[in-house]
């Protein structure tokens, strides 16, 4: 590798570095004849962790960090002063291909400022995947980020070239993304969103048709938004999140935390550190709309708008439902068992399972799994001892399971300390 496309390599992984809506890929590409590389199912990638704890990692970078945009929240607009870097189509295919034989990635996730206009840049990095594909037989996974306002034709291309394609929403609301990025409209990032789940559906068509008919985006599409840029609250990104999952293409919704880059921008919160409890709150609620069966309105409302901080969002809708409990685990329905604190989604159809032979006591579940330290107050069961959550209340219950960690949460990591404009 060349000393100038090392430099430009360093500048654009760095610059790459703050998205992160990279997932694993749940497509499988087999290696063919005179191919390169392949692609797992079930495997992920982007230093996911594989189900036998192996890390899988891929080349994370963008194909130009210059940018038309001045998004107030984005390191890349055009406004700031950082160093600037562009990768040709021909050094961005040989640097993927050059890093796989070399056992460093599995993959890609590509990505790019805009420059000129949608199409002039989505075109370029519909080539690099199409070589990739074509030229060195590339079977690894790839995932592309489809530029917003992007034509229909080009995004169907990428289609066929891509494992994933993904659309960053960014702000949840669009009177908020106009606000940071006047330049953007939701119009332009949901039409590419619904060209990928036409490709996909009218690829499903195809496939029952034609056999051997090739896969458009095999492991749908993906979004991200940046959470503590604005005064969205919970309640707003999760619906937005509820309605995203309805589309029958969308895979991940991806929450991440805003990292202060361009402090010198009034529009933008002052925020000490990134809301990285907040985020993780996102996602633990995000696992339970998937997962557990949960109804949005019943993670956030009007009353609660916020996501509880000291504790995780099934625990504070437990909290909150004392009238639930406690649940026999012996006679429960699956429904039910998912609702329980400390039970996952594996636990409770072990639980089915089990009790058809025997009754169930507390040595069985904790052999099962469950996380008793929050369980035992919301369940009955054999041999359980314990006082439920009515007997204890919900209060006593929520003191019992916060850490004693000695200091108080941080303000919710929520509060936007807008400078004065």
């Amino acid at each position: 590798m060349n000393e100038n496309v090392l430099n430009k390599l360093k500048v654009l992984a760095e610059s790459a570095k703050y998205d992160v809506s990279c997932a694993s890929s749940g497509t499988v590409r087999s290696n063919k004849a005179g191919g390169l590389g392949n692609t797992v199912g079930g495997i992920g990638i982007c230093h996911s962790f594989a189900e036998d704890g192996r890390c899988i990692s891929l080349l994370k970078i963008m194909l130009t960090n210059y940018c038309i945009y001045d998004c107030a929240y984005c390191i890349n607009r055009k406004s700031n002063d950082i160093p600037r870097a562009t990768l040709s189509v021909t050094e961005l295919v040989n640097l993927t291909i050059e890093f796989y034989r070399r056992n460093y990635i599995e993959g890609l996730f590509l990505s790019s400022g805009v420059v000129r206009n949608p199409d002039y840049t989505m075109e370029r990095l519909v080539r690099v995947i199409k070589d990739l594909r074509e030229v060195h037989r590339f079977n690894g996974y790839i995932h592309m980020k489809s530029i917003p306002g992007a034509s229909r034709e080009l995004v169907n291309e990428a289609g066929l070239y891509a494992d994933r394609l993904s659309v960053n929403i960014e702000i949840p609301k669009e009177e908020s993304l106009k606000l940071l990025a006047p330049e953007k409209d939701f119009k332009s990032v949901f039409q590419p969103m619904q060209y990928i789940q036409q490709g996909v559906l009218e690829n499903k068509e195809d496939r029952k048709k034609y056999r051997y008919a090739p896969r458009f985006a095999p492991a749908g599409q993906s979004t991200q938004m940046i959470v503590g840029a604005t005064a969205e609250t919970d309640k707003d990104i999760l619906f937005l999140s509820s309605a995203l999952y309805r589309r029958p293409t969308m895979k991940r919704v991806y929450y991440s935390g805003y990292v202060s880059v361009n402090t010198y921008d009034n529009r933008l919160p002052a925020l000490k550190q990134p809301p990285l409890v907040r985020e993780n709150r996102l996602y633990q609620a995000d696992w339970l709309l998937r997962f557990y069966q949960f109804k949005v309105d019943e993670i956030v409302d009007d009353s609660y708008p916020h996501l509880d901080l000291e504790v995780d969002p099934k625990l504070a809708w437990a909290l909150r439902h004392p009238e639930q409990f406690p649940v026999d685990v012996n006679r429960a329905d699956y429904e039910m068992l998912l609702r329980v604190p400390g039970i996952g989604v594996k636990s409770a159809k072990m639980i089915v399972t089990s009790r058809r032979y025997s009754k169930l006591g507390m040595y069985q579940l904790k052999k099962i799994g469950i996380v008793m330290k929050k369980a035992q107050y919301f369940i009955t069961c054999h041999e359980l001892p314990m006082k439920t959550v009515n007997e204890l209340s919900p209060e006593g219950v929520r003191k019992l399971l916060i850490p004693k960690t000695g200091k108080k949460v941080d303000e919710r990591q929520l509060q936007l300390l807008f400078t004065d404009e």
